[in-house]
């Protein structure tokens, strides 16, 4: 029997455990596995009989939550990770070896982009930037020898959105498969599977877990890439603690009633800033001004807990209403129950060259507020007593 995302976030692969009926997941702390005999140890070190070895290999707590992950996505495999960037890395090396290329979109998270520049190269591996939004220039980025185009949408921290089913069909007649980062969105407002996606991955430090105590990533796709990428893992250790798997199983359940309340307070707090004199420009999908508001609107069932927006003055007014605000909490990630407020230019993005911010449209004025689950008016009343002190 199928279910809505919303019954699916609570019980999905998840039922009470055997031994004792526990209605929560125990957590399997543990490095180890016995085996009832050598003939068993034997056989499950050669792959002939499943269970449990050893936790860097595999674990009852981290495969339940990449089971359900994967399931949300509508994928029949998944692995978890010990952060997100472990599931960027893992993607990018299960996809590409020395002699291919990868192409990777100009606007990604500040991790993502220093791997690709200054790592991945490193390994042979040819990596070409494209702003995506352009699929004539995406199509003209694939070439023969690439094997993966991986984008991030919404992007961090502008906002833009790429056309993921757009994407797709240039990616795979090109042969190469299409990896989308869904950490803005999470699945329950953006399943890229269905638009034509082959790899979706997470940081799930953020939405999915959704406290701000925990970090981990997840790794979602079909059986076959999901097996050479577990292998990989495996080799290079990234594996997930059991204790941040049941941490994050515990978030998941929540993830349907958080990203409502964070969506419908990002889109309050949008509007208000759009009307404010000191504000430039506010970028968040669900604004009618937002260039890509109906793409948004197409491939996502609400808008996220995201707003940026560019303030007036520039970098320096961006850095004092770092100073001024009281509730807002001056912290980088995102997706936490609190409003975490940044700014990108001097924090996250800051070891950008010049011309490296410009192609990815970070500008200097430019502020990121993850907008947590508070009353709205006490968020917007904390920015306005701080705008109001910028001159």
């Amino acid at each position: 029997m199928s279910f809505r995302i919303e019954t699916e976030v609570v019980h999905g692969g998840q039922h009470p455990e055997k031994l004792t009926g526990a209605l929560t997941p125990p957590i399997y702390q543990t490095s180890t596995f016995a085996f009832e005999n050598v003939e068993q140890g034997a056989a499950r070190f050669s792959g002939n009989e499943a269970g449990y070895m050893y936790t860097r290999l595999g674990n009852p707590n981290t495969d339940l939550l990449a089971k359900k992950v994967a399931g949300l996505e509508g994928f029949s495999g998944g692995i978890s990770t010990a952060s997100g960037m472990a599931a960027v890395a893992n993607t990018i090396l299960a996809a590409a070896k020395a002699g291919d290329s990868i192409v990777v979109e100009d606007t990604v998270y500040g991790g993502t982009h220093y791997l690709v520049e200054q790592d991945i190269p490193k390994l042979g591996i040819e990596v070409i930037r494209v702003d995506a939004v352009d699929l004539n220039a995406l199509e003209k980025a694939v070439k023969p020898n690439t094997t993966l185009v991986l984008i991030e949408t919404p992007a961090n921290p502008t906002l833009k959105i790429i056309d993921i089913e757009g994407c797709a069909e240039i990616v795979h007649k090109k042969g190469a498969l299409l990896a989308v980062d869904n950490t803005f969105s999470s699945p329950y407002l953006q399943r890229p599977r269905e638009l034509g996606a082959d790899i979706v991955f997470h940081s799930a430090t953020k939405y999915i877990s959704g406290h701000g105590d925990v970090l981990a990533g997840v790794l979602c796709g079909e059986k076959d890439f999901i097996r050479s990428a577990s292998t990989l893992a495996a080799h290079y250790g990234w594996t997930m603690s059991p204790f941040n798997a049941w941490l994050l199983l515990r978030g998941l359940k929540t993830l349907a009633v958080r990203m409502e309340r964070h969506c419908s307070n990002a889109m309050t707090v949008a509007r208000w800033l759009e009307r404010h004199p000191k504000v430039k420009t506010v970028f968040y999908p669900g604004l009618e001004s937002f260039p890509q508001h109906d793409l948004a609107k197409k491939q996502m069932k609400d808008f996220g807990g995201i707003v940026s927006f560019e303030m007036k003055g520039g970098f320096d007014a961006g850095k004092a209403l770092m100073d001024h605000v009281n509730l807002h909490i001056l912290a980088v990630s995102l997706g936490d129950c609190d409003t975490l407020i940044q700014h990108p230019a001097s924090m996250t993005h800051a070891g950008m060259g010049t011309e490296e911010m410009k192609e990815a449209h970070i500008t200097p004025g430019l502020v990121r507020i993850s907008v947590g689950i508070e009353h709205v008016e006490d968020l917007i009343g904390d920015l306005n007593q701080a705008l109001e002190k910028i001159h």
